[in-house]
C-alpha cells in the first residue's frame, strides 16, 4: 500500500503542455476529427458503432496506458490520448443516444454534473486544478477524466444545441465562438482567473469543434456543407502531424520545472 501510494504521488516533470496558440489549434482541430472521425468509422466504413467503440476504446487504452508511463510531457503521445479521448467522447454520447435512447437533453445534464463533480473533488484532494500542477499519476488521473466528461459533455451539448433545438450547425459555430470570445475578455479584462478560464475554453472548445465537423460533413440538406468526410479527416490529421513534429522538435510549448514546482504543494 505504501509503495502503490508512493507511485501514485511521486512528483514527476509537467505530463502536459503549456497552454499556447498551438495548443488551442490542435485542440480544436482534434475534437473535429473526434466527431468527424466516430461518423467516418461507424458509417461510411461499415464498422458499425458497437465495433467502432469497441476498437477506440482498446487503442485509447493503449496510448493512456503510455502517457502514464512517462514521467514527462511528450507530445505525439499527449496529442494522441488526446485525440481518441475526442473521438470517445463522441462515441459515449452516440451510443447512450442512439442506442439507450437517452435524450440529449438529459445526457448534457448528466455530463454536466457529473464535470462538476470531477472538479469539485479534484479541488478537494489536491488543492488546485492548474494545469501546472500535473506532475504526479493521481493528478493525471484527474486530469484525463476531466477531458474525457468535457468531450462528452461538448458533444451532447453540441448536438443538443445544433440539432435537437434546430439551431443549425453554422449558428451553433457562430454561438460557441461568441462563448469562447466572452471567456478571453472576461479573462483578459474582467480578473476572470486563469485556471477557470481555461477549463471553460477547454470546454467550449468541444462543442466548437464538434459543430465545425458537423457543419462540413453533413450534406446540405441537413444543414451542412456536405464536404467528404475523408478529404476532411485527412487534411485535419495532417495539420496536426505537422504541428506536433513542429512541438516535437521545437519545444515551444514545455512548461519550465521550476515553475510547474511553485504550484500548490502537493497532497498527501
Amino acid at each position: 500500500m505504501t509503495h502503490a501510494r508512493s507511485a501514485f504521488t511521486t512528483v514527476l516533470l509537467s505530463k502536459v503542455p503549456e497552454v499556447t496558440l498551438y495548443f488551442w489549434i490542435i485542440k480544436i482541430l482534434s475534437t473535429t476529427v473526434g466527431e468527424t472521425a466516430a461518423d467516418y468509422l461507424n458509417m461510411n466504413l461499415g464498422f458499425g458503432l458497437r465495433w467502432t467503440t469497441l476498437i477506440t476504446v482498446v487503442l485509447l487504452a493503449a496510448v493512456l496506458t503510455a502517457q502514464f508511463r512517462l514521467n514527462r510531457y511528450v507530445p505525439a503521445v499527449y496529442w494522441a490520448a488526446v485525440l481518441l479521448i475526442s473521438v470517445t467522447g463522441t462515441l459515449i454520447t452516440d451510443n447512450l443516444t442512439d442506442v439507450a435512447g437517452v435524450p440529449l437533453a438529459a445526457s448534457t445534464t448528466v455530463f454536466a454534473i457529473a464535470l462538476a463533480v470531477v472538479l469539485v473533488v479534484w479541488y478537494r484532494v489536491e488543492g488546485t486544478l492548474s494545469i501546472h500542477s500535473i506532475r504526479t499519476r493521481r493528478r493525471e488521473a484527474f486530469y484525463w477524466l476531466t477531458v474525457l466528461v468535457t468531450f462528452a459533455l461538448g458533444t451532447a451539448a453540441g448536438d443538443l444545441i445544433a440539432e435537437k433545438l434546430s439551431v443549425g450547425y453554422g449558428w451553433s459555430l457562430a454561438i460557441f465562438a461568441v462563448v469562447i470570445a466572452l471567456i478571453f475578455a472576461a479573462h483578459r479584462g474582467l480578473g476572470l482567473g486563469a485556471v477557470p478560464a481555461f477549463w471553460a475554453g477547454y470546454i467550449v472548445t468541444r462543442p466548437l469543434g464538434a459543430s465545425a465537423g458537423d457543419l462540413l460533413i453533413q450534406p446540405a440538406s441537413a444543414g451542412g456543407l456536405g464536404l467528404s468526410s475523408t478529404l476532411v479527416n485527412v487534411v485535419f490529421l495532417a495539420v496536426i502531424v505537422v504541428l506536433v513534429a513542429y512541438l516535437s522538435i521545437s519545444r515551444v510549448d514545455r512548461i519550465d520545472d521550476e515553475g510547474a514546482r511553485a504550484d500548490a504543494p502537493l497532497a498527501a
